[in-house]
């Protein structure tokens, strides 16, 4: 019996994948595995570095809930942080009333690419936060998502996330033929804009099923000792130049 439950064990792995599991994945399998499958508790940070009132992740997410609270109507007055997009923002709380716009929307998908629920814990194998998708008609639509932090030495991370944004976006709404992707830099006033017609978006598809598989398919995670380490929660060692002390569950960082 004791050899048998053996053999039927399940493999540790990475059941499902999004676009930040299979950056942090493709930059160290190990860390993904203490992450993701082990699911080891990151460090508490303790208060931001002097000089900062907030931390990098901890405002990008404020950003957004009061972005999308805009949007929505639940809040009268846009936050700083958008004021340079005030314009756009209000076009969307605008079309959002008139029930043209969906926000801050979860997608999941199967391991065949079939929408499901974002709880379907027992299928789900690819999650897809949607900022904002802005419906033009039937067979147009605009994939918008919100940036803070430095459009430079990002561009090749957040070109991938529109492709798969829009991948998604067409796979889940089989209408739709053509699609533009926004991204709105919100600290830097700038707006980069790419349109996919349904044929071009979908060239795509192998780029990704291959990326998830290779993580949801995996039964082996190295470390990849290199830059990554400098940040990784669960190094031996300190966090970065001024962070906390890392859990230590990792000796192998440079």
């Amino acid at each position: 019996m004791l050899v048998e439950s053996l053999l039927d064990k399940e493999f540790d792995m990475i059941k499902a994948w999004s676009m930040s599991r299979a950056d942090i994945f493709e930059s160290c399998p190990k860390h993904a595995y203490l992450k993701y499958v082990d699911k080891l508790p990151e460090p508490d940070r303790g208060p931001p570095p002097k000089g900062m009132t907030e931390w990098h992740n901890d405002r990008g997410s404020r950003v957004h809930d009061e972005a999308e609270a805009y949007v929505k109507g639940n809040r009268n007055d846009l936050i700083a942080e958008c004021k340079h997009f005030a314009p756009e923002f209000e076009k969307l709380h605008n079309l959002e009333k008139a029930g043209k716009v969906i926000t801050e929307q979860g997608w999941g998908f199967t391991d065949n690419w079939t929408p499901c629920d974002w709880d379907d814990y027992d299928n789900i194998w690819l999650r897809v936060i949607i900022d904002a998708l802005v419906f033009r008609n039937d067979y147009e639509a605009i994939v918008i998502d919100y940036k803070t932090g430095k459009r430079y030495y990002n561009e090749v991370k957040h070109g991938k996330q529109v492709q798969l944004y829009q991948l998604a976006t067409f796979i889940k709404y089989p209408k739709l033929e053509k699609i533009t992707t926004e991204l709105w830099y919100l600290d830097q006033n700038e707006l980069f804009r790419q349109t996919f017609t349904r044929q071009q978006g979908m060239r795509f598809f192998d780029t990704f099923n291959n990326k998830g598989r290779a993580i949801t398919e995996a039964r082996e995670f190295p470390a990849n000792p290199g830059r990554a380490c400098f940040f990784c929660p669960y190094k031996t060692g300190i966090i970065g130049k001024q962070g906390p002390m890392g859990t230590g569950h990792c000796s192998d960082n440079p």
